[in-house]
């Protein structure tokens, strides 16, 4: 099956599913047992869509220790680039390309994207190998091939769109751990 074909499948699951919160929290207890977890200071995070993993209660936790949050911006100069600014508090962020809340360029600094220890990314789906399917951009494609393959790169997804296998390209990056309700993978550098 192509990617095409398997998002079109996927949003339409999407868009009937509900994920129950209580998923959510056992994703976020996966997170919080990686080992390096605990001692991040800057995290490039997502802001959730309805139907993605909500990434609220960890940043919140980030916020509590003193942590730097970053967040993804589209660049309004070359589509299917995201900027990466640092934000403190909800209220620094507003609805951007796509309806995706994002840090207000007018009150948020930028930030390379290599100052982040560890990003968590979204997907419609993930496979056993680490490949992600997104909506088809290329924006996290992008991101990702501009990090330090040192950089942990963390994927949460329902368990239900954890698939064996995902149609991949040479420019795909996979992520080095994805964390669903029932197990955490972990794959080589």
């Amino acid at each position: 099956m192509d990617k095409a074909a398997l998002r079109r499948g996927l949003r339409s699951r999407r868009a009937v599913s509900v994920t129950a919160p209580a998923v959510h929290q056992l994703i976020h207890r996966q997170v919080r047992a990686l080992p390096e977890w605990s001692g991040l200071q800057t995290v490039l995070v997502y802001l959730p869509l309805p139907g993605e993993v909500d990434t609220w209660p960890l940043i919140q936790e980030l916020w509590g220790r003193g942590a730097c949050t970053l967040a993804p911006c589209c660049c309004p100069e070359h589509c299917g680039e995201m900027d990466i600014l640092e934000f403190q508090s909800k209220e620094q962020l507003h609805p951007g390309r796509y309806d995706i809340l994002e840090p207000d360029r007018r009150i948020c600094g930028h930030r390379p994207p290599g100052e982040a220890e560890a990003v968590l990314v979204p997907a419609l789906a993930f496979d056993r190998q680490g490949y992600r399917l997104g909506f088809g951009g290329g924006y996290y494609d992008r991101l990702l091939s501009r990090l330090d393959p040192a950089v942990l790169t963390v994927g949460l997804i329902p368990h239900e769109n954890l698939l064996d296998h995902l149609p991949w390209e040479a420019h795909d990056v996979p992520v080095r751990v994805v964390c669903t309700e029932r197990e955490t993978l972990h794959f080589p550098k």
